[in-house]
């Protein structure tokens, strides 16, 4: 029976908080799951699907932890199958990317459509293909990250693979993408429906990527998470994630969530305030908190993010938030800690430090928002049309010919029903 280890989302040069510590421990996690979880119990094979990077512009310590982690697996004759996510898919106008060169390098193969979007079966010679037939009878096949061109893109994946020529008993089939109904205000994510016709079409695995908490549906669609938290919302308890172990049979799928492997720890702590305070006892209750937490060995080394939170009878500026940050962080011996001002009355929100402020993505997305909901033809549409508008602009980048970005634009507008009269668009 086929056995694989199933991950995703690795995000090897992660660069939040500015801590070199941390920095590291996305490679401590890959490299002590996959010794663990691949290497241990002699896996068939590995699927990466998508970001094993966190940038497109890869740093030579990155690229070579990446090879550190990679090539025991290439000495043990297990292969590693990766495709591209949005974080490591190839740069702006270029033809090639990091995950590219680790396929002709040898410690992976890199599964994906031709320019064509056709399905073509993999070349040693060449280092390139888009599906493979391993000797333990599993078909795998790659794709690539699509952005809102995803539905179309499976449409036109599904009808090629009943095509392909006769093989292995068992098809997995790796795609990067998210599942509707997984996060909270998350936008873009497709329909089980979007994703049926892979089923249909013969695929008894699909293997996905992108969304950073684990979930499965159905003995057929299975997302581990991210393999070490992106962020303190990531942390196991309100969003479980790992790496998955499938075992392949007759009766089905076996996949099991592994989570014992090195992962730095997260503790979230949150403080009420009351508008009978002083901002003095407010400070004290902050510090008996976390005092308690440290002496139960929970903080020491870790993430620690502390929020207060509720109203306030006193000036926000009457409590020194930088300094009692720094106490904090001095009593709970963290790697990092964050210290959230989260009450009301407050008549701006100011950012404490700079690990805080938002993304370049996140101010692109904002923007997008509040010009669409402005717009009384597409206030109704206005999430679906800024996933559309931010990959719209890769396109663009990506100097696509002006037919193929109108015809984006028209699918863009017949998904959401838009009004284009007069519209944004023209």
């Amino acid at each position: 029976m086929p056995t694989f280890l199933h991950l995703a989302d690795v995000h090897l040069g992660f660069t939040k908080y500015d801590s070199p510590e941390r920095t590291k421990d996305f490679f401590y996690a890959l490299q002590d799951a996959i010794a663990k979880y691949a290497l241990e119990p002699q896996v068939d094979f590995v699927l990466i699907a998508g970001d094993l990077f966190e940038q497109r512009q890869v740093m030579p310590a990155t690229l070579n932890q990446a090879q550190l982690c990679l090539t025991p697996l290439k000495e043990a004759g297990i292969p590693v199958l990766a495709i591209e996510g949005n974080h490591d898919y190839r740069p702006y106008g270029t033809q090639t990317s990091w995950l590219r060169y680790l396929s002709s390098w040898g410690v992976l193969k890199l599964l994906e459509p031709n320019e064509h979007e056709e399905l073509e079966p993999w070349s040693e010679e060449h280092r390139s293909g888009s599906y493979i037939d391993l000797p333990c009878d599993v078909r795998v096949i790659g794709s690539r990250w699509y952005g809102a061109a995803a539905p179309q893109a499976i449409q036109k994946l599904a009808a090629a693979i009943p095509q392909l020529p006769a093989g292995p008993d068992f098809t997995v089939m790796m795609f990067h993408h998210g599942l509707e109904g997984q996060i909270a205000r998350y936008s873009g994510a497709l329909r089980y429906q979007d994703f049926l016709p892979l089923k249909e079409a013969g695929v008894d695995y699909l293997a996905l990527g992108h969304i950073h908490r684990n979930y499965s549906l159905e003995n057929w669609i299975f997302n581990p998470g991210s393999i070490e938290a992106n962020s303190v919302a990531e942390n196991q308890a309100q969003n479980p994630r790992g790496v998955y172990l499938v075992e392949l049979s007759a009766e089905g799928v076996k996949a099991e969530l592994k989570q014992d492997y090195e992962q730095r720890s997260i503790l979230r702590l949150s403080l009420e305030a009351n508008p009978n305070q002083t901002a003095a006892e407010l400070e004290q209750m902050a510090i008996a908190l976390v005092k308690q937490a440290a002496s139960q060995d929970n903080t020491e080394g870790a993430i620690v993010e502390l929020r207060l939170h509720g109203s306030i009878g006193f000036d926000r500026s009457d409590l020194d938030i930088r300094a009692l940050r720094t106490v904090l962080h001095e009593l709970s011996q963290a790697l990092i800690f964050l210290l959230k001002y989260d009450v009301s009355g407050r008549e701006f929100q100011s950012y404490i430090n700079e690990d805080e402020l938002p993304s370049r993505l996140e101010i692109e997305r904002t923007v997008f928002t509040d010009f669409l909901t402005a717009n009384v033809n597409y206030r109704d549409s206005a999430e679906a049309l800024v996933q559309g508008l931010l990959d719209l602009k890769i396109r663009v980048l990506n100097e696509q010919p002006e037919d193929e970005l109108y015809g984006f634009i028209e699918t863009l507008l017949a998904q959401t029903q838009s009004s284009t009269k007069g519209g944004f668009f023209q």
